[in-house]
Formats: C-alpha cells, sequence, structure tokens
C-alpha cells in the first residue's frame, strides 16, 4: 500500500472530556507537538462522537497530521476489520496525494466523509438512521455485559434461593403446568424488565440532559446503559432456568408429579417449573440487588463516562 520502511508507534494516554460530554479537541495540538517528527498519528477513543445528532465515526485535521476515530460508532459486529478499514482510510487522506493511493477504496457504504460544522478538519459520518443504533451497540460492546454476572452475586442468590422454592412445592408445579407458553414467556420478560428498572433506579443510571445540546450523548448512553443490564439480567435468568431445571429433575419424580398435576409428564413440564421460578427468582434477585456494589455496577456500565467525570470534577 504504501513503499518503503514505515515505523508504527503505540501508546495509550487520557483524553480530556469538557463539560458537554464530547472530546476536547484541543488534546489534538498537545498530541501534534509531541509527536511532530511523525507523518500522522491515529487517536482510537472509546467515546462516542457525533455532531448534530450525526454518529461521527472519524474525523483528520490535515494540518495537525491527526486522526481521531471513535471505536464505539463502528458498531459491535466485525469491529476490527472496520477500525483496520477505517485506519487505513484516516491515514491516506493524511498524506500528500502523490505518495498514496486513493483512499475511497476503504471506505464504507453506510459512511460519508464531508466537512465538519468547525470547518477544521474532515469527518467520517455514519448514516443518519443507522448510526445511531450501531453506536448505541458498540458501546454496549465495550461495556461488556457479562462482566456484569459475577457482581450479581447477591441477586443471583436471591434468585437462586426463591426459584428453588418450585421444585418443593406442588401449587408452583400446578400453575407453571396450568400457564401456555405466552403467559410463561410474559413472566419472563415481566421479571427482567423489573430487575432493570429496579437496578436503574437504585444506582441512578438513568441520566437527564442538562440542557438540549447534550440530549444525544445522553441518549446514547441511556441507551447503552438499559441494553447492557438487559443482557446482565437475560444470562442471570438463564443461569437460574438451567440450576433449577438440574435440580428439579434430580428431586422430582415424575410420577409423583404426574399424580399432583393430572396429567403425563415430560421434560417440558420440568421446564415450564424452570421458567415460572427463575421468574419469581428474578423478582426476589431485585430485592437481593440491594446488597451489591452499586459503584462496581455503575462503572461498568458507565465505563466512558467515569473517565468523563475524571474531568470535569477537576476543571
Amino acid at each position: 500500500m504504501i513503499d518503503g520502511e514505515v515505523t508504527v508507534t503505540s501508546e495509550t494516554r487520557m483524553l480530556r472530556i469538557r463539560p458537554d460530554d464530547t472530546l476536547d479537541i484541543s488534546a489534538v495540538r498537545e498530541i501534534d507537538q509531541d509527536h511532530a517528527d511523525a507523518d500522522a498519528v491515529i487517536m482510537l477513543t472509546e467515546i462516542p462522537r457525533h455532531t448534530k445528532g450525526h454518529p461521527l465515526i472519524s474525523e483528520i485535521f490535515p494540518e495537525q497530521k491527526v486522526a481521531i476515530v471513535s471505536c464505539p460508532t463502528l458498531g459491535a459486529w466485525a469491529t476490527k476489520s472496520r477500525i483496520q478499514k477505517v485506519f487505513t482510510g484516516s491515514l491516506l487522506r493524511l498524506l500528500p496525494e502523490g505518495s498514496r493511493p486513493d483512499p475511497a477504496g476503504y471506505d464504507k457504504r453506510w459512511s460519508q466523509w464531508k466537512s465538519t460544522e468547525r470547518g477544521e478538519g474532515l469527518g467520517l459520518f455514519a448514516h443518519t438512521f443507522t448510526g445511531g443504533p450501531r453506536t448505541v451497540l458498540g458501546m454496549v460492546l465495550g461495556n461488556d455485559p457479562m462482566r456484569a454476572v459475577p457482581k450479581l452475586t447477591s441477586a443471583l442468590a436471591a434468585g437462586a434461593a426463591t426459584g428453588a422454592f418450585g421444585i418443593f412445592y406442588s401449587s408452583i408445579w400446578q400453575m407453571a403446568d396450568a400457564l401456555t407458553p405466552l403467559r410463561l414467556l410474559l413472566v419472563g420478560l415481566a421479571a427482567v424488565i423489573t430487575m432493570i428498572f429496579w437496578l436503574i433506579v437504585r444506582d441512578g443510571l438513568w441520566d437527564r440532559p442538562k440542557n438540549r445540546s447534550l440530549a444525544t450523548v445522553v441518549t446514547l448512553y441511556n441507551g447503552s446503559t438499559a441494553i447492557t443490564l438487559l443482557f446482565c439480567i437475560l444470562a442471570l435468568y438463564m443461569i437460574l432456568v438451567a440450576f433449577i431445571f438440574l435440580g428439579a429433575l434430580v428431586i422430582i419424580d415424575a410420577e409423583y408429579m404426574a399424580s399432583v398435576i393430572g396429567s403425563d409428564v415430560s421434560l417440558a413440564n420440568y421446564l415450564h417449573i424452570a421458567w415460572f421460578s427463575a421468574g419469581l427468582g428474578v423478582f426476589a434477585g431485585a430485592i437481593g440487588s440491594s446488597f451489591d456494589a452499586g459503584v462496581d455496577l455503575r462503572r461498568l456500565t458507565h465505563g466512558q463516562r467515569e473517565r468523563q467525570r475524571q474531568y470535569t470534577e477537576s476543571a
């Protein structure tokens, strides 16, 4: 792609955030001064960037030979290959035209290069309609929801203890057998939504914009928080279902269950009991989550925001 020897160096540093939750562009000038001998500097940040509601994937500053790439804006799928293409397209646009190939070959169909509102550089913008959801999913991927499950140990313990009653109480067997699959699904959905709502309210995870200019970024953070918790609680629910299902198979005798519910017994009956009992367990887990460390959960779902506060609080 580029003739001659190429040297690449990398480093990690904290980027300042302005009080309006946007990247402080003045950091570009500092980085340019620190790497004055470099032909180009590319910054990869976990901060979702946007301009007037349009997701900003990459922004290049030809005079400073610096490009800023926002990882969450690329989405949650094929992120590595997308980063490589965006890196390459941004890099080629920073190099002199005579020394590099056409960078347009690395552009995605759902993105477009155009001037930014500041007029200082050139921005790669995602599609207006698909860019927002893609950014939220990218933020969810950065949050890594599976890391939240171990932080909800009290909720899991309370849910397991409550759900285990479904193994021993015949009235729950009868109710689980009487409920249709749709009603059972609604029970599980209600339990998950209740748990998410409780965690958001308890830990203050839902933000309101202080002014209209912050509405877009707050919407991104709130959306990523809700989806992160959704994946987390669904995983917790599936763990409870598996735990109760195995326990029911071991403890509940099929013939005895048949005599209680008045019909033949199959694995579906055990699954219905496990699903219904897990729903009850998740309701109880919302109470048990009160004993988990809210600080850990806030750091998980708002990792980017925690870094932003480091600047705004010290400013």
